[in-house]
C-alpha cells in the first residue's frame, strides 16, 4: 500500500475543501502542497492527517490560507462554484464531458483541471472526485 492510499482520506478531504495544489509521493514521503480558501479548511486537512497515528513519518505538508480568496467574494460571472463529479464504473473522460459539459471532445479540459490526480486520460478509476471545469469554448 503506497502513502497516497494509506491517506486516502485525507486526499479526499483536500479535495473536497478546493485545496489548489497536490500531494504527490515523493522519496518515500508524501507531501502535500497548496492552498485553501480558510484556515478552518486547512485545519481539516490536518485533522485528516493526524488520523494516521505515524503520520509524522510519512508526512510534509505546506498548506497556505489564500487570504485574497478569503477576504472577498469570488467573481464567477454566474458560473457559481467549481463542480466536482464522483466517477463511477464504466465511466470514461469523454462520456463524463458529454454529460457534464455537453461536449464530449472537452474531454481534454477535465483531464487538464485534474492533472494534480490524473497522469493518463484514459486511466481514471471508479470513486476518484473530479473537478468539472466551466466549458472554455
Amino acid at each position: 500500500m503506497g502513502l497516497r492510499d494509506k491517506y486516502a482520506f485525507a486526499i479526499q478531504t483536500a479535495k473536497n475543501l478546493r485545496f489548489d495544489g497536490s500531494a504527490q509521493e515523493e522519496k518515500g514521503k508524501l507531501h502535500f502542497k497548496g492552498t485553501v480558501n480558510s484556515q478552518d479548511d486547512a485545519n481539516k486537512i490536518w485533522d485528516a492527517i493526524k488520523t494516521i497515528p505515524d503520520w509524522q513519518k510519512d508526512v510534509q505538508a505546506d498548506i497556505k490560507v489564500n487570504t485574497a480568496a478569503a477576504a472577498k467574494p469570488i467573481a464567477t460571472g454566474g458560473q457559481g462554484a467549481m463542480k466536482t463529479y464522483t466517477v463511477k464504473p464504466g465511466d470514461t473522460l469523454s462520456k463524463i464531458a458529454r454529460e457534464q459539459l455537453g461536449d464530449a471532445n472537452a474531454y481534454d479540459e477535465i483531464f487538464n483541471a485534474n492533472r494534480d490526480q490524473l497522469t493518463d486520460p484514459d486511466k481514471i478509476k471508479a470513486g476518484q472526485v473530479l473537478k468539472m471545469p466551466a466549458l472554455a469554448r
